[in-house]
Parts: structure tokens; C-alpha cells; sequence
């Protein structure tokens, strides 16, 4: 029986070639979504037997849709699929239980082999992208309990910091000046209790901020 996916990426040629790459297999595309919303009204729809998942999108970003996916869809394996090798996405992919993460530069037979992987219900995380964020997943949960005495300002730093974006990319999103970021993220680290911001980041996740 052919593994039924459904892909979600903003990119209409991305998901042409995934489509080429995956109709030459035994595989089968059974939706396609542009925004992580339709992603999720797609899922719920068509319950396909993996989904191959953007992060970077409009509407609702990938991330968001996988912990909304999880919540509704709890046995369906996600697999993240990124132009971006970002820590702070890694991170929140893997406390999220997304079954692995894939950067755009794959190439087919690998992504095809993630794929019926992950299908089959393997881990498609290697130790090295684990160990890269053991640091940020081994944060003491204890200070998810805390209130911390955040600003309004520094609440909203710190979702878009969760988003995955940088510094320069924050003080664009919220028309403020790239050292005043600094400022808040230097603040924000050290109110929550943590040495970076990917950890940070899982710290937001856990705190239910995004």
C-alpha cells in the first residue's frame, strides 16, 4: 500500500519537486498546503500517513502547526522539512515530537528513505542534531512554573526569539532598533534562568508563550 503524505510549503516549485521526486515511488501525495492552517485543515481531512512540514510559512508557521497537529492527530509523525538549519527550530521540533528534521539540502534518495522512515514509525533524528540542543531540552523544567516578571515588550521579543528569528529579523517584525533587541534578549535570558536563547526558546514552548 502506497505511504499517503501531505506536504506543506509556502513555495509552489518546492512542492513540485516533491511531488516529482515522491510519484516516481511507491509513495503518494494525497494534499498539498500552503500555510501551516491549511496544513492542519488538510490533516484532519485527508489523515494521511505522514507530513512532510515547512517551517517557515505564512499564516501559521510550521512549528505552530506541529504542536497543533500533535494535539489533534497525536500517532501521525511529522517531518520538518527547512531551508533554515536553525537550533532554535530543532529544538522546538524536537520537544514538540516532530520525528525528525531535514534541511532543503537533502537529496532525494535521503529524503525519500526519511520519509518511509518515518512512515514506518522510526526516529529519523541523528545523535548529532540531538546533541546539539541537549543543552536547551534538559532545561530545568521547574522554572516553566516560575512567573517571571517579563514586560510587554520583552513577551513579545521573546515569541518572536521562539519563532526562530534573529535579532535583526525581531527588530524589523516589531519596528524597533537591532540594540534594543539586544537589550531585551540579554534581559529575557537572564530573568528566565538561561544561557541562550535556544534555550530560551524551549523555555517558551514549555511555558505555553507560542
Amino acid at each position: 500500500m502506497a505511504i499517503r503524505i501531505l506536504i506543506a510549503d509556502d513555495h509552489a516549485v518546492v512542492r513540485a519537486g516533491l511531488r516529482s521526486m515522491v510519484d516516481a515511488s511507491e509513495m503518494k501525495i494525497v494534499a498539498e498546503a500552503a500555510d501551516g492552517a491549511q496544513a492542519l485543515k488538510l490533516a484532519l481531512e485527508h489523515r494521511p500517513d505522514l507530513v512532510v512540514l515547512d517551517v517557515r510559512m505564512p499564516v501559521s508557521d510550521g512549528i505552530t502547526c506541529l504542536g497543533r497537529l500533535r494535539a489533534e492527530l497525536p500517532e501521525l509523525p511529522v517531518l520538518m522539512f527547512s531551508a533554515y538549519d536553525n537550533p532554535t527550530y530543532v529544538a522546538r521540533a524536537v520537544a514538540l515530537g516532530a520525528v525528525g528534521f531535514l534541511v532543503k539540502t537533502v537529496s532525494k534518495d535521503e529524503l525519500l528513505t526519511a520519509i518511509r522512515g518515518a512512515a514506518a514509525g522510526e526516529s529519523i533524528w541523528t545523535r548529532e542534531e540531538l546533541r546539539r540542543v541537549t543543552g536547551a531540552l534538559s532545561t530545568p523544567r521547574v522554572t516553566v512554573d516560575l512567573e517571571v516578571p517579563l514586560t510587554r515588550r520583552e513577551s513579545e521579543v521573546l515569541k518572536q526569539l521562539a519563532l526562530g528569528l534573529s535579532n535583526k529579523e525581531i527588530a524589523l517584525a516589531l519596528s524597533i532598533s537591532y540594540e534594543t533587541v539586544k537589550e531585551h534578549v540579554q534581559h529575557i535570558l537572564r530573568k528566565v534562568g538561561v544561557s541562550d536563547r535556544t534555550q530560551a526558546a524551549v523555555w517558551a514552548v514549555r511555558k505555553g508563550l507560542v
